[in-house]
């Protein structure tokens, strides 16, 4: 039977780029390989796509056949020669097993695992910024070892398993030619060495628990919730890599009168009703101080003042957000003889007309806390 034009078996055009060629590949792999496919005529039909790709992965291989055909091929050797042909990091990726290329040796240089910490502010001190002293525990080089894991006047020697590579390798033989399966070595777990006296301080880790006090700068406007990266500050690196990460969350506890949102601050503020009534230049608290706002004669409840640049600094140092002064008008619950007399005084000036309120307090509240 005549062979099939390879680029119709592995379904690409005659332009295809070798990331498409490799990317069909893949997907037939997936489909056709004995292992997962138990059709009759698996093996068949992986074999013609292998010769495929063997030719088509291969940029002299494949100019041969895309000027000469088949005959090209054949004339540089019959049938592709698979050892050649790197199929580990499909192999790997799919079965779970190489042909002797493509992983990372266990024992090379790897970075350390970041850690977590979260430390509690004032409102003020979120405002403001503050340095901050916090205590870590995490894994650091041994000072008795220097990180050998061998005791002092000691050394390790290479694994007799792996001789040193920190891993074994199997070898399979499968219809395609020799594979080989890599796994950890079990004696040195990677490592490549033995150590055969540990240190009596790390009980052979080379590294040691302690805890670590740090001094951070933490930055004015940070907020709830708000991470600050400390690079390298985290676990120790692997075999010489680098440190890890250390990730400071921030906490903000709940002021007694002070809220936030975003940036500016809000502030429910009760005056009384001669203030609202006949006007007044009352002190506001601000978080850089007392501060003077005149409120106009007839002001009500719900009215919003607002004092520019009074709010939260932005963690990003784009300005200052404001505080919103929300006013709350304060009915009084206990009146004396003369004020209940002058009220009642007053209340004969008023009326008795009543009107439904459009809009509530708690309306208003809403609108300015954002929902």
């Amino acid at each position: 039977m005549a062979t099939r034009d390879y680029y119709e078996i592995l379904g690409v055009s005659k332009t295809a780029t070798p990331d498409e060629i490799k990317s069909a590949f893949r997907n037939l792999a997936r489909k056709h390989h004995p292992d997962v496919n138990k059709a009759s005529d698996a093996e068949a039909v992986f074999k013609e796509m292998n010769e495929a790709y063997g030719v088509l992965s291969d940029p002299e291989k494949r100019a041969a056949y895309d000027r000469y055909g088949h005959a090209g091929v054949n004339g540089m050797g019959g049938m592709p020669d698979f050892t050649t042909v790197d199929f580990s990091d499909i192999f790997e990726e799919f079965f779970g097993f190489g042909m002797g290329g493509g992983r990372r040796k266990p024992n090379a240089p790897r970075r350390g695992a970041d850690l977590n910490y979260a430390t509690t502010l004032t409102f003020e001190e979120s405002v403001f910024g503050v340095e901050k002293e916090i205590e870590i525990t995490r894994d650091e080089t041994c000072t008795t070892c220097r990180g050998s894991g061998a005791e002092p006047g000691t050394s390790a020697s290479r694994c007799t398993t792996c001789g040193g590579r920190g891993e074994v390798r199997q070898t399979r033989q499968t219809f395609l030619g020799a594979m080989v399966q890599v796994t950890t070595c079990p004696t040195c777990n990677g490592s490549g060495e033995v150590i055969s006296t540990p240190c009596h301080t790390c009980k052979g880790r080379g590294l040691e628990r302690r805890t670590v006090k740090k001094t951070v700068a933490i930055p004015a406007g940070v907020d709830n919730g708000t991470q600050i990266r400390l690079s390298g500050e985290g676990q120790a690196g692997i075999n010489g890599g680098p440190n890890g990460n250390l990730y400071l969350e921030i906490r903000v506890k709940d002021h007694a009168y002070f809220h936030r949102k975003n940036d500016d601050i809000l502030l429910d503020l009760k005056i009384n009703i001669a203030q609202a009534t006949l006007g007044a230049e009352i002190d506001v608290p601000t978080v850089d101080g007392t501060t003077k706002l005149n409120v106009p004669a007839g002001t009500q409840a719900g009215k919003v003042f607002r004092l520019k640049g009074k709010g939260v600094p932005n963690v990003r140092g784009a300005g200052k957000g404001d505080q919103m002064v929300i006013i709350n008008v304060e009915v009084p619950q206990h009146l004396n003889a003369q004020q209940r007399e002058l009220f009642e005084q007053l209340a004969k000036t008023l009326g008795t007309e009543v009107r439904p309120q459009e809009r509530s307090f708690l309306d208003i509240i809403r609108e300015v806390l954002g929902g």
